[in-house]
């Protein structure tokens, strides 16, 4: 088969020791994004089978419709929004999906906790600077960061990842709050936690927020301005997940307004992000370029799963078919 891999932009996919799964096929590597739909169209008419990198690459019903000779589309990890399923069912292409971990994702959002709530980033940036043990060369924002102990984690998502989050944040002494859909909640405190009375106490009482919680019709934008404006205005918001969780510019106005006080993100609704995006620019906002799942293990473990899903169909025998 003919096998494109979409959207490695560290070009490390080659590298891994999975990759040699496709020693018998042809394997084209692209490491940098094309521009609009059209450009993608000519670069990937030509491959019978696509391996998709999560989400980076949205195959619409009109770029589906300019791949004559695409049969199967190879999913790292599970289908979430990104292709048009109801046009490659009639297309008659094939989806297979892979599997993944949560612990990576869960050890990056703890990382970025610990990093936000210490200030690690500003005063290392600082150091390299020349300026010794400040967070900022403003008076007003050259401030102390903190420890977690005691203090108030709050987990919007009881799943998987929210669940390792749940016991990092005992393990560092933090007191667990849990908010999500009644049956997370009925498990969080099956599981010994504190759940929140309403979503407004949610926001009010929690020293640090981490979102996790899947992109669907029902949670996009779920995360209003005015719930953020209840934060405390030392507050940490955390955001792994998908930046559409939270409504467009809301992150923007809320620290325009002051609550919450710092906030870190590893996601944006737009990605690679644009380098003057405002986000960036501003001393209390710690940005990653969405690394969640970015990590050796994850990458063999999603990466093994996709190519012998290709394999198995190139062999006449299918597997892991999300649809057709």
């Amino acid at each position: 088969m003919k096998i494109a891999i979409l959207d490695d932009y560290q070009d490390v996919v080659r590298q891994l020791d999975c990759f040699k799964l496709l020693q018998d096929h042809e394997v084209k590597v692209f490491t940098n994004r094309a521009v609009g739909a059209g450009q993608l169209a000519i670069r990937l008419a030509s491959f019978d089978a696509l391996v998709l990198i999560r989400e980076r690459t949205r195959l619409t019903r009109q770029l589906l419709q300019k791949l004559p000779n695409l049969k199967l589309i190879s999913q790292t990890g599970k289908v979430s929004g990104n292709i048009d399923i109801e046009m490659t069912t009639k297309l008659g292409i094939t989806i297979t999906e892979g599997i993944g971990d949560p612990t990576a994702p869960a050890e990056l959002t703890w990382a970025l906790i610990m990093a936000a709530s210490r200030r690690l980033t500003n005063y290392s940036s600082l150091l390299q600077q020349g300026t010794w043990q400040a967070a900022s060369i403003r008076p007003e924002h050259n401030q102390l960061g903190r420890v977690l102990k005691k203090r108030t984690l709050g987990i919007w998502g009881y799943g998987k990842i929210g669940k390792l989050i749940a016991g990092y944040g005992k393990a560092f002494g933090m007191q667990v709050m849990i908010w999500g859909r009644p049956a997370s909640l009925a498990q969080a405190i099956q599981d010994g936690h504190r759940v929140a009375s309403s979503k407004e106490d949610f926001f009010a009482e929690a020293d640090v927020i981490s979102m996790h919680l899947r992109l669907n019709d029902a949670t996009r934008g779920i995360v209003k301005q005015v719930d953020l404006a209840l934060m405390k205005p030392d507050a940490l918001f955390v955001n792994t997940s998908r930046a559409e969780l939270v409504e467009t510019d809301g992150l923007l106005n809320a620290l325009d307004q002051g609550r919450p006080g710092f906030v870190a993100i590893d996601v944006f609704e737009s990605e690679p992000v644009a380098p003057d995006h405002p986000l960036l620019r501003r001393e209390n906002v710690l940005a990653t370029p969405h690394l969640g799942y970015v990590e050796k293990d994850s990458y063999e473990l999603y990466f093994s799963a996709a190519f012998q899903n290709i394999l198995d169909f190139a062999a006449g025998t299918p597997k892991n078919i999300l649809a057709t």
